[in-house]
């Protein structure tokens, strides 16, 4: 079952920070505003799930990142949000 939870952490992961990339790269062709506030959401997210990886497999008892994890989600969304309102063309 851990490894079950590993390999779906590693994945949500690897999805967040693809995503990352496609974005990324996509900002730097077009320099479209909310592209970049798209990536910076998606470095938060993708950081999220390393800090869910690390609370739940690596330190299940010893660390609660808890707090740290729903931080970088806020930031995350609203980074996203803010994109959203203000920079919409």
């Amino acid at each position: 079952m851990e490894a079950l939870k590993s390999t779906v952490y590693f994945l949500c992961f690897a999805t967040a920070v693809f995503c990352t990339f496609l974005l990324a790269r996509s900002y730097l062709r077009t320099r479209s505003r909310l592209l970049l506030w798209a990536v910076l959401c998606f470095i938060l997210l993708a950081m999220n799930n390393v800090m869910l990886f690390l609370d739940v497999v690596v330190f299940p008892t010893e660390i609660n990142l808890l707090p740290f994890r729903n931080i970088s989600v806020l930031a995350g969304l609203g980074i996203l949000l803010y994109g959203f309102i203000w920079d919409a063309d």
